[in-house]
């Protein structure tokens, strides 16, 4: 360790124990402004016998333990590295020298288990229906779903999972060190938002070797640290993979794809059934859908199909309305150009044979054509015939055509008599 971050370390041991306790909000808003401090911090946690680890996790636990927001998500970014520090130590059967990382974890463990109360938290979750969409899947993909009572019945309704109360743990043993690293990851996926770039790879790189430890794949990766298996659980996997899919999604993709390879890899030997269904969800996802940015600089973002709304269905939907609609669209602009091409003093005189003779057209569309004697009885005795409304038309047409005439008529009598 070089001296320079040994004595950015050492500083800033220094000042959070001279801070009074209003000055503390500030204090945390400030450290994102150190900028050489994280790398720092990430060099003492990785060297297992430096003089600083201990009392760098003492003080990353009173972080955790002022319950500043902003100070626990500064603990909770070193929790990748801290958690690879206790496996490899674990694995190596040298646990004497994680005294201070084993105290870190518990201690926020412990805390988290916990209400402001002191009582035992009951955690909830909500599984979502795969008859309505989300993010990650559309119901039309699906299939068809079959119409039943029971799917009726259970259709918007969501079901919801408890756990808890987890119990406090005053050291690691073989049986609860998994126990107690699932949930901490859990509380690290939960701020994954704030959670930096140095800490996703952190946790990319720790998927990786946790996964392949042992086995044919840590010559392929070219790894030269621990050797030996280190033993994992599938929700342990499951929560590695909730991390690595965010990391994907937000400029680690590179590191992200081979996290996700490697644990897969472990799920397939392992034979851990819930671990493989999220792996192969998440890297169908990564297939079948585009990224948007390449780069590193932002977040990015899956593309999916999105629920047509009730307007863009019905956009293009054919109903009776509609198709009267339309046959008056046609009626009023064939009057339009009526009026257009031959009207008279602002009255239309159409161009209408009423004669029956041939096969004019009516302005609605419809035509007029001679008909026999046993045609016009049949359309009399229908009841849904329409030439009523067509004799209706035609004698409309004719009194508008004898007004215009009858005006045209006087106009041009006025005249001879003035002339």
């Amino acid at each position: 360790m070089l001296a320079m971050d040994q004595g950015v370390v050492e500083e800033w041991l220094s000042e959070y124990k001279t801070l009074p306790d209003s000055a503390v909000s500030a204090y945390a808003a400030s450290l994102k402004d150190k900028g050489a401090l994280v790398p720092a911090l990430y060099k003492v946690i990785r060297e297992n016998y430096s003089e600083l680890l201990e009392p760098v996790c003492h003080q990353l636990f009173e972080f955790y333990r002022s319950g500043e927001p902003q100070l626990q998500r500064f603990t909770l970014q070193f929790l990748p590295e801290l958690l690879w520090s206790l496996l490899s130590v674990s694995a190596a059967r040298d646990p004497h020298t994680s005294g201070c990382v084993q105290a870190l974890l518990l201690g926020i463990y412990n805390l988290e288990i916990v209400d402001k109360d002191g009582q035992s938290k009951v955690l909830s979750f909500t599984v979502p229906s795969l008859s309505k969409p989300s993010v990650y899947h559309e119901p039309s993909t699906i299939g068809p779903m079959a119409l039943t009572e029971g799917a009726l019945a259970n259709h918007g309704l969501s079901r919801v999972i408890y756990s808890g109360p987890l119990f406090q743990r005053e050291n690691f043993t073989a049986q609860n060190r998994f126990e107690v690293l699932t949930f901490l990851l859990l509380c690290y996926n939960a701020a994954l938002s704030y959670m930096s770039s140095i800490s996703l790879q952190s946790l990319c790189h720790i998927s990786s070797r946790v996964c392949i430890c042992g086995y044919p794949r840590q010559q392929i990766r070219r790894y030269k640290g621990i050797s030996a298996r280190m033993t994992v659980t599938s929700e342990f996997l499951v929560q590695l993979l909730t991390g690595i899919h965010y990391a994907l999604c937000n400029g680690e993709a590179e590191l992200g794809s081979k996290a996700l390879d490697d644990v897969l890899y472990r799920a397939q030997l392992e034979l851990f059934p819930e671990a493989l269904l999220m792996g192969n969800a998440i890297k169908s996802t990564q297939q079948g859908a585009a990224l948007k940015n390449n780069s590193k600089e932002g977040a990015r973002s899956i593309q999916v199909e999105i629920t047509p709304t009730a307007s863009r269905i019905s956009r293009n939907a054919v109903t009776s309305l509609s198709i009267r609609g339309h046959r008056w669209k046609r009626h009023e602009s064939q009057e339009a150009s009526v009026d257009s091409d031959g009207t008279a003093g602002g009255v239309a005189n159409p161009d209408i044979n009423v004669t029956g003779a041939g096969s004019e057209r009516l302005p609605n569309g419809d035509s007029v054509r001679p008909r026999s004697d046993g045609e016009a009885a049949e359309a009399g005795t229908d009841p849904r015939s329409h030439d009523s409304g067509r004799g209706q038309e035609v004698r409309r047409q004719k009194s508008v055509r004898r007004m215009v005439e009858n005006e045209t008529s006087g106009s041009a009598s006025v005249g001879r008599s003035q002339y």
